[in-house]
């Protein structure tokens, strides 16, 4: 059985500059490719080529949502800082239950709403918390008193779910 040595993602976005702006900070990289519309970005960890196409007519920011795990907490609050720095919008989550596992998290959104979590597993869980799978959550695992941020942000939409 072969694996695979890099994962591919392409995502449909509405400005391809905005895009690029905002995964430039979050990637810390520059493009590995920008044409009329397009652009790519390679990175080597986690092995990922993650390509955006502007096409208005497909933007669907609701298809679930895209994230980072990191090795260690010292990692996460690294990678928390930095987006704060940034000023990104930001919803933290610490000592949660989702996805039947106990996480301390946060997610940011791009222009388009696709949202990234960045989080670390402490360990697996027996319990998830049901407000995290209500189909009034924003995005997975966003607590009531916390999705207001991303909506108010009108990058989420309600219903999209959770895990």
């Amino acid at each position: 059985m072969s694996t695979f040595p890099r994962m591919h993602v392409s995502l449909y976005v509405s400005d391809i500059n905005k895009t690029v702006d905002f995964y430039k900070t979050f990637f810390g990289q520059e493009p590995s490719k920008v044409k009329s519309k397009y652009a790519k970005f390679m990175l080597d960890v986690p092995s990922l080529v993650i390509s955006f196409v502007e096409n208005i007519e497909k933007v669907h920011a609701n298809f679930g949502h895209l994230g980072f795990q990191v090795e260690t907490e010292q990692e996460l609050a690294s990678q928390l800082l930095k987006a704060k720095q940034n000023k990104m919008t930001i919803i933290e989550e610490i000592g949660t239950s989702c996805c039947y596992a106990m996480q301390d998290k946060f997610w940011v959104a791009d222009p388009d709403g696709h949202q990234w979590e960045v989080y670390y597993f402490h360990e697996d869980s027996e319990f998830n918390d049901p407000k995290y799978a209500n189909e009034s959550t924003s995005s997975c695992c966003t607590p009531e008193n916390q999705k207001e941020v991303f909506e108010q942000a009108s990058i989420c939409t309600p219903g999209s779910g959770c895990c």
